[in-house]
């Protein structure tokens, strides 16, 4: 058996329980892991809470979490260019809070020694997801780009990937969380009333894209007026608003950029181009305070859980 933590029914982060579950075994492509860390991401609390059932349907007792770094133990059939005592981080097939966990080959990279377990836990989603996002709003060298929730896990990622390509960003941000945006590059910008106006005085060429990472508030509503339409306005975190504007929202269904992603992510930060940041880190045991510290939001890049000792 292994230590996982697990919810028997949707509700709030009360329903998450230290359980002992099986050892999964790998399938074909696949690898178990030893998961020193896992992420938490606010994607893990919307299907905790239910709320992604139509596209994130579970079933009972559902282990939690959706990425993890840890060192591979077993191989599936048909493995290759992965050996068992490999570091390795991605995105996890069995959820990720828990001692030991599944992944698909395609889905993990070897870790470098340069990164640490924190770092490698909370890279996964938010690289690909900054990736895909990029892709999605076709962003070019010389544009200007808006980013709602910039100072995020995923927000954190996606200003530095667009940094490095040549692009303008404005970040929308808590005050508190300005001055780690001008050190990713970014341009700094309070959200709340008068977002346009202050958005439009940072950016007085004006704005070609915009990625909302916060789901709060009127990001898409002001993205739709600064882009001049909701061709370029894609979010990550509110589906239900993106429905109600005609805007692009993206949950991964249209592929995955794992692989590019992952190589554009290491190759940043060996060249000292890319900052991870982790906001927190928690026992796995307290699984249940990260998520509700990840809910309350006005974080400065991603929380992780510590799932080994003596990492």
């Amino acid at each position: 058996m292994t230590k996982s933590i697990a919810f028997t029914e949707y509700g709030s982060a009360d329903v998450l329980r230290v359980v002992d579950t099986d050892v999964p075994e790998p399938g074909p492509g696949q690898v178990r892991i030893t998961v020193r860390t896992a992420g938490v991401n606010p994607l893990d609390s919307k299907i905790r809470a239910g709320y992604m059932e139509q596209v994130f349907p579970v079933d009972f007792p559902h282990v939690a979490g959706l990425e993890a770094a840890g060192v591979v133990e077993a191989l599936g059939e048909g493995v290759e260019g992965l050996a068992v005592g490999d570091d390795v981080f991605g995105q996890t097939t069995t959820g990720a809070y828990a001692e030991r966990a599944l992944a698909e080959v395609a889905k993990v990279a070897l870790k470098p020694g340069t990164l640490s377990w924190e770092q490698a836990a909370a890279l996964p989603v938010a690289a690909e997801t900054a990736y895909r996002a990029l892709d999605m709003l076709t962003v070019q060298p010389g544009e200007t780009l808006l980013i709602h929730g910039a100072a995020g896990g995923v927000g954190t990622v996606a200003v530095q990937f667009a940094v490095a390509r040549g692009v303008k960003v404005v970040g929308t941000a808590s005050e508190a969380n300005h001055e780690h945006l001008r050190a990713l590059g970014a341009v700094p910008v309070a959200y709340g009333d008068g977002l346009v106006e202050r958005v439009r005085a940072a950016a007085p060429q004006g704005i070609d894209a915009a990625l909302d990472a916060a789901g709060r508030g009127d990001a898409l509503q002001a993205s739709v007026e600064l882009t001049g339409g909701t061709e370029r306005v894609l979010s990550i975190a509110d589906a239900p608003g993106a429905g109600k504007l005609g805007v692009r929202f993206t949950s991964g269904a249209e592929g995955y950029y794992g692989e590019p992603a992952f190589a554009e992510a290491l190759a940043l930060f060996a060249a000292d181009k890319l900052t991870i940041a982790v906001h927190e880190v928690f026992p796995l045991e307290a699984a249940a305070d990260a998520q509700r510290a990840s809910e309350a939001g006005h974080l400065t890049g991603k929380i992780v859980l510590r799932v080994s000792e003596g990492v």
